[in-house]
Formats: structure tokens, C-alpha cells, sequence
């Protein structure tokens, strides 16, 4: 989130899977990216391990206008949304398993599982 903006909110139905309770990992990959193979395990992981968080994997080829107006510029790009939907985190490039574990710190409320 750039200073002196408005929240950015994502419904599931922008991105086209169900977010998840406490928080959602949303990794912009292309086809031919090598670090988006990688990064793709480490949220896997990471979603695995944090209960109550989704990743969710979007073609940034096939949803051009979504790229567009969240101003991604390269692949992959991973935003943490909050359990509204909220961007509260963003980066670029291929993460560390414990920075993507500091940035849901951001994003998750405590965890009551039913």
C-alpha cells in the first residue's frame, strides 16, 4: 500500500478461489518464470503450516486487466491479504519462507478452529 492511498480490497471473486479465514498468499506467476516454480512451494508451505491461510496462483497472462490495475510489473509478485481481503503486504521476487511467515504476522487474526 503506497502512503496517501486507499486500502486495496480483493473479493474471491476477482481472484477466482475462495479467500481464506485469516489470511490469503496471491502469487502472480508466468509460464515461464523459474522463481514462480519456487516461490509456489515456499506458500504452499507456508499456507500448510498457518492454518486458516489460502494461496491462491494467478496467471498474470490470462488476467491482464487484474495486473493492470494492481500495477504488478514482474513475476512473481506476491501480495498477503487479510481475512477481508485487504493487500496489507507486497513484494516482488522470489521470497524466504520466514519473510512470508513475518508478513502474514500483518495479516492474521488469532486462530479458533471450529
Amino acid at each position: 500500500m503506497r502512503p496517501g492511498r486507499e486500502p486495496v480490497r480483493l473479493s474471491a471473486a476477482e481472484l477466482g478461489a475462495p479467500l481464506g479465514g485469516r489470511a490469503t498468499l496471491v502469487q502472480f506467476s508466468s509460464a515461464f518464470c523459474q522463481p514462480c516454480r519456487a516461490t509456489r512451494r515456499i506458500l504452499a508451505e507456508v499456507s500448510a503450516m498457518v492454518g486458516g491461510v489460502a494461496h491462491i496462483e494467478i496467471d498474470a497472462e490470462q488476467h491482464l486487466a487484474l495486473v493492470r490495475s494492481l500495477g504488478i510489473e514482474r513475476t512473481p509478485t506476491v501480495l498477503v491479504l487479510d481475512a477481508a481481503g485487504t493487500v496489507v503486504r507486497r513484494a516482488a521476487g522470489l521470497p524466504r519462507k520466514a519473510d512470508v511467515i513475518g508478513a502474514l504476522g500483518a495479516a492474521v487474526r488469532p486462530w479458533h478452529p471450529a
